[in-house]
Formats: structure tokens, C-alpha cells, sequence
């Protein structure tokens, strides 16, 4: 098995062509194919079924690719690392749930290099893809966090992923709303207050449970509950509906403007408050490149001064 051979499976992965990737990789499509008839032979299973409309991964083919990728990437950064003059953009990607400071962080990272030569992105999506990013080197970082109450389970699919958290900061819940709502003047809110208030929270797809919630205190009943799938439409909520969602209490106003307040859960004998575990995750055993050791560091810096 060669890194070529690998370089060219992951083309065709990403292209969904055998024509499309000869045509990218500058080879002929019959050595292509030839190239990958070898693979196959050697490695032991089909990776990709061949159609008239294209190529696209076996069941078996999808997990080697998973694991091409990764070897693959981290050559790139041996390269990159320690060879003169690589033509190519350095690529560099963080998925994360709605977190405005991992928003922050991204921003402050990217201004230190130069775009012109890197290729740069940020994912904000559900828990479930941040792992899945993650772990198919999508991106090579993650932001999410555990609790109580989802622990075992992210754990469960961290570990099937091969990755590992990282702890960034513990947090108790507080409920977030815009600074003209009824409630934003408490110091404190319970739920009993909120009951005639829509609680507004991340979707995270048909199937997900509130393990995958992004909001803390997820497994409560909440009487009026609205979905959205982006940061931008669930701070209008918040604005047009009297919306609110239960977070870490951090604010970034740089990046969400001065509309918007944290104000503590009060909690009751029937309501506990909770606690949030913000971390990151990324591949176990990997190198990471100087790319990401800066992102963190920027969450680092952003966290330590909330």
C-alpha cells in the first residue's frame, strides 16, 4: 500500500468519479482504476461500488477510508512540517456546537496566518456530526460538552471513535434571553418562571435524544419548546418570541452584540441545577498540527479570562 494509492482512493471518495478524480489527479482513468484494483487485492475488501454514475464507498470501504484519511493527513503534516516550499493550501478545521468563543477563537486564529495559503472551516453543527467530523478527520478539532446526564453515551461514541476530551472549563446552567425580556432584570430564574416562555434549543435530527441536546438540563419538561438550526435565528427568537435557552452563561457580545443577558438557574427540590463540562476532542494518538495548538490555545486564553 502506497500513499499514492491512498491519495487517489480519497480523491475518488471526494469526487464520486472515477473519470472526475483521473481528471483531478492528472492520470489516465484506466490507471486508475488499476491502481485501485491493487489496493483492493491487497488490503482484502471492495471499497468502492462501481456505477454508471459514478463511484462510492462499501460499507467496508467507508471505514478504510476513514483510517486512509487520517494517515494521509497526518503525512501532510510531516510535510508540511519539514519539507521546503509545499505548493498546496494547508487545510484547517474545527466543528463545534453553538458556542459563540469557539467562534472567537477561530477568528483570532485565522488572523495569524495568512489566508492566501491555507484553507480554513468551521463547522457549527449538530453533536452527533462534531464527533463524526472529528473522527473521520473532516476536522481535526471539536468543541462539545458532557454532563451527568449525556456522559456515558458521547463517552461511549467518543471511545468508537477513537478520540479523547479534553476538559476547557465546568459551568453551571444560567438562562439566556434578550435584555428586554420580562425575566432579564432577576437575579436568579426558575423554571416555574419560564413555564409561559418558549424554551428555544438546537435540533438535532429525527432520531437524536437529549443526550445530543447542546443545551444543559435537556432531560427537564418544558411545556413550549421551539427548534432551530442556527445561532442567528435563535437569538432572534429570543428577541421576537420572548425566547430563552439554558447555556454556560458565556457571551461573547463581540461576536452576538450587547442584546442578550446570562442570568443563573435557580434551582428547586423538583428542578437541580447541573454541570456543563465544556472540552475539545480530537484523535487519539495523532500529531496535531500548529494550526490547531493555536486554536486552542485562543479557546484557552478566551475561557480563562470569562
Amino acid at each position: 500500500m502506497t500513499l499514492q494509492q491512498i491519495k487517489y482512493a480519497l480523491t475518488i471518495a471526494k469526487t464520486g468519479s472515477m473519470n472526475k478524480a483521473a481528471e483531478t489527479l492528472f492520470v489516465s482513468q484506466p490507471s486508475l482504476s488499476a491502481a485501485i484494483h491493487e489496493l483492493e487485492k491487497e488490503v482484502g475488501i471492495r471499497i468502492f461500488f462501481r456505477t454508471g454514475r459514478g463511484a462510492a464507498p462499501t460499507p467496508e470501504g467507508n471505514e478504510f477510508l476513514m483510517y486512509a484519511r487520517q494517515v494521509y493527513q497526518q503525512y501532510e503534516l510531516l510535510r508540511d512540517k519539514y519539507s521546503a516550499g509545499g505548493g498546496a493550501k494547508r487545510k484547517f478545521g474545527v466543528s463545534t456546537q453553538h458556542y459563540s468563543f469557539a467562534v472567537k477563537a477561530f477568528v483570532e486564529t485565522v488572523k495569524q496566518y495568512d489566508t492566501l495559503n491555507y484553507e480554513f472551516a468551521i463547522r457549527e453543527t449538530k453533536t452527533s456530526e462534531v464527533i463524526s467530523d472529528v473522527s473521520g478527520m473532516k476536522s481535526e478539532v471539536g468543541i462539545l460538552y458532557k454532563s451527568g446526564h449525556n456522559d456515558q453515551i458521547i463517552t461511549k461514541m467518543l471511545r468508537h471513535g477513537e478520540l479523547e476530551f479534553n476538559p476547557l472549563i465546568s459551568c453551571r446552567a444560567y438562562v439566556y434571553l434578550w435584555k428586554n425580556h420580562p425575566l432579564a432584570g432577576e437575579k436568579s430564574i426558575s423554571l416555574d418562571q419560564l413555564k409561559d416562555y418558549p424554551c428555544l434549543s438546537f435540533e438535532q435530527g429525527d432520531s437524536a435524544t437529549s443526550y445530543f441536546a447542546e443545551e444543559i438540563l435537556s432531560d427537564m419538561e418544558y411545556p413550549r419548546t421551539i427548534k432551530s438550526n442556527d445561532r442567528a435565528t435563535q437569538l432572534n427568537l429570543m428577541v421576537g418570541l420572548n425566547g430563552y435557552t439554558l447555556c454556560s452563561g458565556i457571551i461573547c457580545e463581540e461576536l452576538n452584540g450587547n442584546l442578550y443577558t446570562a442570568v443563573p438557574f435557580e434551582e428547586d427540590k423538583y428542578h437541580t441545577n447541573g454541570i456543563m463540562e465544556i472540552g475539545y476532542i480530537v484523535k487519539k494518538n495523532c500529531m496535531l498540527s500548529d494550526i490547531a495548538e493555536v486554536y486552542i490555545s485562543e479557546v484557552k486564553k478566551y475561557l480563562g479570562n470569562c
